[in-house]
């Protein structure tokens, strides 16, 4: 085998209509209802696109409400079963502030998701540098909705983040995240649309 051949990188990239939907959107996000507003709009859109899964995050500076990145789950449409919501949106918060550590002098951002992290996520927003983690919910509710397979979790995944200087504020909109994850349910039902868990046919 020819090693020259060996990949020498990967590229996790929004969808062309990301530019869409915030071409109305505020570049300031005030309060925490506003974030994840966004993020429901964001996640409802994209499963409908067959980028992936019903999920979106955004990256906010705390005080000012800054908008400082957004994510969707593209795992579908790039390949990368990576590519989920969190990994996208604090990825390109790092690179806008060519930082890995989303903390350093002193700033004060935070994740706004529509539900708890998997254990992917949680791994990569415990060492991203955010000071807040805020979700719409946490329960058993997107799993049996949505069929996804979240990992293992730890029971005490909050106290954990709050043990490393990580604020969690918990449902947030939490009953239109469920609107979403059934909407989503629905649509998979109707298209047949691959809900991805690796070696769980």
């Amino acid at each position: 085998m020819d090693l020259s051949s060996l990949p020498r990188s990967f590229t996790i990239a929004l969808p062309a209509w990301i530019d869409d939907e915030l071409a109305d959107a505020p570049a300031v996000l005030p309060t925490r209802e506003d974030r994840m507003a966004l993020v429901h709009r964001l996640a409802a859109r994209n499963f409908r696109e067959g980028n992936g899964g019903p999920f979106a995050a955004v990256v906010v500076d705390t005080e000012s409400g800054d908008l400082v990145s957004v994510g969707v789950n593209v795992v579908l449409s790039t390949g990368i079963s990576a590519g989920h919501a969190e990994v996208t949106a604090l990825g390109l918060a790092q690179a806008r502030t060519g930082s890995w550590d989303l903390g350093a002098d002193g700033a004060r951002r935070e994740l706004v998701v529509n539900w708890r992290p998997c254990a992917q996520c949680y791994g990569a927003t415990l060492w991203s540098g955010v000071r807040t983690l805020v979700v719409a919910g946490s329960g058993p509710e997107l799993e049996e909705i949505s069929g996804f397979d979240e990992g293992p979790v730890r029971d005490d995944w909050a106290e954990q983040f709050e043990a490393r200087g990580i604020a969690v504020v918990t449902d947030v909109l939490r009953e239109e995240a469920l609107a979403v994850y059934r909407d989503y349910a629905a649509h998979v039902a109707a298209t047949g649309a691959t809900v991805y868990n690796a070696r769980n046919d």
